[in-house]
This record gives structure tokens, sequence and C-alpha cells, in this order.
């Protein structure tokens, strides 16, 4: 691929995201050096001049994207000048070309194509008739004489009006692969163009019909069709039910494509004929299979940015910490599995216990709760969730012994967790059924760290998260997850391969090879001691050291997320304020004498410094909110028991285009409308509402037979 820091790249990179040419020039130097995302968000500020992780982003996406237009450039131009066909002007218009789209445009006519109507009209020598009825020499009549002259049956030309459809057929692919008429065109369509579905014949009622049924007759602009209509109606089409097409205005554009193919030219007749078959057989169908894919595209591009802008605040949700939790997957008929987890997540003891054995469904939860004192009971909020919760308070209240918060989790995803090879690896000796009851343990500890081990399309937060485009979903929610473990920071000696595996700069195998080295060596007592981990060499440490915590480390700096290259600057700091390095940390006294002032230098600037100090003053901050546990009506725990008009309280558990989901504890997530999110207007729901959030609603209305439930946010509903 073309070098990302060709001057071209980078200055219309900064001109496009508005910023300077040197913070380009400085981020793409260290991505092609191998520095990662977030690694160059905390530590390369002042190369970069501060830009964060998602201007990081558009930097190397955006730049990525015009190396392989230049890429492409060089190949049609080579292609080109091959075929003897490259002049000044064409040179020039190709130099010029600031999209893929605009570039295979000006190729089209050169591009190596299947033998079409026009090639075998060339084979027949009608080209000579073509060009006398375009370049104005004839008018119709005169090109009906002149038609005459190339009546050759050995050829193929039997009659003159033969000559004259192969003529046609000559200068309809000329207007059709004229690059400016197709962009005229096609920016008619784009512009002007509704997105139209129906229902295809035989598929009104058919049991998959059903998810669909607001599509069977249904037309929008193709410019305001969301994505999650663009995917629903993709899907449909694919499964047999729909039929989808972009009806643009066509008799104005044909129209206007008529007035500009004909102009002063006299052949009228012909020429409006050759204009017609260049749009309706030509322009239109390959116009509206390119514009199919832009819509998919569009809806891809919104469709991944939601998944993964609830998916970074599912995996920031709160963590209720190091607390010893009970873990209930519940269930009625095979009994819900129950397992106690330490405060560091080890498995204590398992079991089944069974709610409609009131009495020893009682007893044995309390014997686990006297046993180990748990000081949370996480239940899942699957089948029998609210059952199992009702039934878990009663028996606590009969009880006056220790008494544990209840709380209800999400356990999207620990089925998948469950059977996968992770959980087989960390938990050999449980049942699949007990691992989930684990994951759902473990989930309310730290749901990022239990998150890490799940396919991220399997926690619930997307939408048709199956019918996008799969390697951009899975590099986005990659990238993700990347930035979130290292925006919160690991412990090193506790952390699973897992969650060490999207730590900047290690990958799967050198978080295999640290858990191995860990488990050999009984730990790490430094930093530095990473460096003896096979093949994980200076840089991949300099990636990813700053991210790893030591709790209890030989040197007091490994506790937080000063990186080890600034560790001699911070010991500095310490000898001028007259206070040991250990004693510096957490001390605020001596930590406002230190005056950064005097240690700027040409690459440590006041963004650097200024973070030194925060973890000076907070070690190991975590960004993340304090834990509060959410709370449901204590008489609503089905569908059925919802009234219009009730308030809740309820968790965000999903923000999509049209609105949020909301759990109210119920089994069934009710959707706050993008209507009724607020008092106000509301463009993008993401403005008002993020996953995990807890919120008051209002329930608007209850299908029983849909199973679906309408809320609402707004203080007038």
């Amino acid at each position: 691929m073309t070098d990302l820091k060709q001057p071209r790249i980078t200055q219309q990179t900064a001109r496009e995201l508005g910023l300077s040419g040197k913070q380009v020039d400085a981020a793409l130097d260290l991505f092609a050096g191998g520095a990662t995302l977030p690694f160059i968000a905390r530590y390369r500020k002042e190369a970069t001049g501060g830009l964060d992780e998602v201007q990081l982003r558009e930097v190397r996406d955006r730049a990525t994207y015009l190396a392989e237009l230049e890429d492409r450039r060089a190949t049609i131009l080579e292609s080109i000048e091959v075929q003897g066909k490259l002049d000044d002007a064409l040179r020039r218009r190709i130099q010029e070309a600031a999209t893929k789209q605009d570039l295979e445009d000006l190729y089209l006519p050169y591009k190596p194509k299947r033998r079409t109507r026009g090639a075998i009209a060339r084979e027949r020598g009608l080209e000579p008739l073509a060009e006398a009825v375009w370049e104005g020499r004839v008018d119709d009549a005169g090109a009906e004489a002149r038609a005459l002259e190339f009546v050759d049956p050995e050829r193929g030309v039997d009659t003159g009006e033969a000559a004259l459809q192969g003529a046609r057929h000559i200068l309809a692919e000329r207007v059709a692969e004229d690059a400016s008429r197709r962009g005229w065109v096609r920016d008619r369509i784009r512009a002007e163009g509704e997105v139209a579905s129906r229902v295809l014949k035989g598929k009104e009622e058919s049991p998959e019909a059903g998810r669909f049924r607001d599509y069977f007759q249904f037309r929008q602009k193709a410019t305001s069709i969301p994505s999650h209509r663009m995917l629903a109606i993709r899907r449909g089409e694919a499964e047999g039910v729909l039929a989808w097409s972009i009806e643009g205005p066509a008799d104005d554009i044909l129209a206007g494509l008529t007035a500009r193919v004909v102009g002063r030219r006299p052949a009228r007749g012909q020429l409006t004929r050759v204009a017609e078959d260049a749009y309706r057989r030509l322009m239109a169908p390959s116009i509206q299979t390119e514009l199919r894919l832009e819509l998919k595209e569009r809806a891809d591009a919104e469709a991944i940015h939601i998944f993964g802008q609830n998916l970074e605040q599912l995996l920031l949700a709160p963590p209720a910490g190091e607390r010893p939790v009970l873990g209930i997957d519940p269930g009625f008929r095979t009994g819900s599995k129950l397992a106690m987890v330490s405060s560091t997540g080890a498995v204590l003891e398992t079991g089944t216990l069974y709610l409609h054995q009131g009495e020893r469904f009682a007893a044995g939860l309390l014997d686990l709760v006297r046993k180990h004192r748990p000081d949370l009971i996480a239940i899942g909020n699957g089948t029998a969730s609210r059952e199992t919760q009702q039934a878990v308070r009663a028996a606590l209240e009969t009880s006056s012994a220790h008494q544990p918060a209840v709380v209800l989790v999400n356990e999207a995803g620990a089925s998948v967790y469950s059977a996968s090879e992770v959980a087989r690896t960390e938990l050999p000796e449980l049942d699949v059924s007990l691992r989930g009851a684990v994951s759902i343990a473990r989930r309310l500890q730290d749901p990022l760290a239990e998150l890490v081990k799940i396919d991220p399309k399997s926690i619930g937060v997307g939408q048709y998260q199956h019918d996008v485009d799969q390697p951009r979903l899975r590099a986005r929610l990659d990238e993700v997850v990347e930035i979130c473990v290292n925006r919160v920071g690991v412990e090193l000696n506790t952390a699973s391969a897992q969650l060490l595996s999207h730590i900047a700069g290690l990958g799967p195998t050198l978080a295999r090879n640290i858990v191995k080295h860990r488990d050999r060596r009984d730990g790490f007592s430094s930093r530095a001691e990473l460096l003896s981990v096979p093949r994980l060499g200076p840089k991949a440490f300099e990636q990813a050291a700053g991210f790893l915590r030591i709790r209890g480390a030989d040197h007091p700096l490994d506790r937080t997320a000063v990186h080890p290259e600034r560790y001699g600057l911070v010991e500095q700091m310490a000898r001028d304020v007259g206070t040991p390095l250990a004693e510096l940390i957490e001390n605020e006294q001596a930590v406002r004498r230190i005056r950064l002032g005097r240690y700027v230098s040409a690459d440590v600037g006041h963004p650097t410094l200024e973070d030194i100090l925060d973890e000076l003053l907070r070690p190991g901050r975590d960004p993340r909110d304090a834990f509060e546990a959410p709370a449901f009506r204590e008489d609503v725990a089905e569908v059925k028991d919802l009234k219009e008009g009730m308030q809740l309280e309820g968790v965000v558990t999903n923000v999509v285009a049209f609105g949020a989901f909301v759990d109210v504890g119920v089994h069934q997530d009710g959707l706050v409308h993008v209507s009724q999110l607020a008092d106000r207007f509301v463009r993008n729901p993401a403005d008002i509402v993020h996953v995990g959030q807890k919120v008051s609603v209002t329930v608007l209305s209850v299908d029983l037979e849909r199973n679906r439930i309408g809320l609402s946010m707004r203080s007038k509903t």
C-alpha cells in the first residue's frame, strides 16, 4: 500500500479533519512504528498535540482510505497508459479525482469488459455511422440514408435499421460511460430516490413474514432512511420475504439526460433513443447496484457505530469490586444453578436449588449465605429471574443472619461463555450449566474482566449485528474492547489471559506466555520482569507496561499508570521536594509542591506532567463510576403485571437509532421510542441515554400478544 505519510495524504487528512499537518504526521509516524491507539492517546500526547482515541482513529482510517485511493489511481493510470489512451487531459482528471467512485467513473470506458452490444457493433464496422450521428454531420433523415451504406448481411447487418441500432448501441455505451453524465444521474437518484420495498407474492402469511410486516408496502427517501430500517429490509430480502429497489424520478432524469445528449445535434430522434437506451439498459441498473451498496455501507457504518458505542458503555459499567458474590443462574425445570465466588473471583462452592421446593430452596440458600457471607447475590435476568429474586428475598427475610444485597444482572452471553473453550480452560471441573452462574457472579464484580471472554456479538447491545459487514464489525468491536481495557488498566498478577490479550502491544500469544510465566514464578514483583517473558521484547513492553498494575510491587510506581519511561523523571520530582518516592504517592501536600515548569523538555510537556501528577494523587484510579445496585418494583415480575401509566425504575440495556430498550424487571425489555426520550426533539438517542444507565420510565402500552412494551421518559406523556 502507498505510504500513509505522503504529503498529499497527510495534508488532505489534516484539512478534512481540521487538524494540523504536524499532528497528523506525528500520529501516522507512531502508527507506522507499531504503536497502538491506546498507547498513543495516553503516552504520546506531546507528539500528537493531545489527540484523543476518536481523533486518532479518524486520522488512521482517513489516511488509509486516501492511501487506497492513491493505489487505485496509480493502477488506473497504468492500465489506461498501456492501452495507449492516456492523454494529458484524462491524466489531469484522474489526478484530481477525490473519491474512489470518481476514479471508477473515469476508468469505466477503459475498463476491460465482456463483449457488449457496442463492441459487436464496432466489429461490424458501424463506428463511422455512430460518429456521424454524434458529431452532428447528419440529421435523422440523413442518418437513415447513410445507414444503407453499412448494410452487409455477411457481417450481420441486414437492414439500414439494423445498422442504426448498432450505431445507437455504440453511442449508448459512450453516454453511459461518460463520467460527468453518469455522475449527474447518480446524484439525482441519490438525492431524490426512494427506497421502496414490497412483499413477495405468496409470502404474505408465511411464518417468517410477521417480522417484516411493516415493510410489505414501504417507501422512504434514500437520504433519510435510518440504518435499522435499511438493515431490516435487507434481512427481509435475504430471507425471501421482501424485494426492494431505489426508485428515482425516472421521467425527469431521462428528460434531463436526453437534453444533455441531444444538445444542438440535428439527429434528435436517434439521439433521444440513445439516451433512453443508455439510461434504462445501462445506467439505471448499474447505478441502482452502486446505490444499494452505498446504502448498505451507510447502514452498516451507523449500526457498527451504535454497537461500538453501546459495547463501550457496557464494558465500562460500574464494577461491584472485590467483594464475595453468590451468583445464581435461574431456571424452572432444571433448577437454579448457584456459584459462590470469592472476592478475587475464585469458585468456592456450587450447587443446584429448585424453586418449586420452597423450603428446601430457602434452606439451601441460607446455608450458603451463612457459610460464605457474600456481600451481594447476583441473579441472571433470564427466565425465572424475578421468581428467583422473590424467592431469595423471601428466604433472607426469614433469617436474622447476614443480609447481602440482591442484584439482577444482565446475563446476555453467559450461555455462550459457558460452552466456550475459555470456560472449559478456566473451569474444567464444572458442568456447563454451573459455569453460567460463575460468569454471572464475576460479571457483577467486574463487567469488563468477564465480558472480554465473550464474543461481543453475543452480548446483545447492537442491532442486526449478523447482517452488517463482519470484518468491519469485528475490527471495530476489537478496538472498543482494547480501548476500554487499557483505559481501566489491569492487575498483572490476577488478570486472565483473555483480559491481558487486549492490553496494548500484547495479543493472545503474549498474554498466554505471561500467564504461564506468572504461574511458574508465583507472580510478578515488578513490571521490569515482563522482559523475561518469552517473545515479549522491548517494543511490546513499551506499549503494554503503563497499562499493567502490580499491587504490592517492589517499585512504588508499578502500582500506577505512570509509564516506566518516566520513572526517572518522577524520582527526580521526589528528590526535588525532599520526599521519598514511596511517600510521595497519595501525599497531596508533597505533590502540590511539585513545580511542573521545571520538568518540561523536548519530549515531555504539560499534558504528560499533569497526567503524572494525577497518578501520584490517585494511583491506579478506575475511570468507571461507583457501583450502585438497580432496584425493580417487587409487585412487577411479568409483562402481564404492567399497566399503562405505571411509573418504574429501569436500566438501559441497548441504545439503537430509533430509541432505547429498558429492562424494568419483567424478562422483556421495553422500548422508549426516540420521540419519548425527552420533552424536546432528539436526533440521536445516544445524546440522552447510555447502556447501563438507570432511568425512570412511564408505561405507555402493553401488547401481551406480541410481547411488546412501550415506555416513555418524557415528563409529560
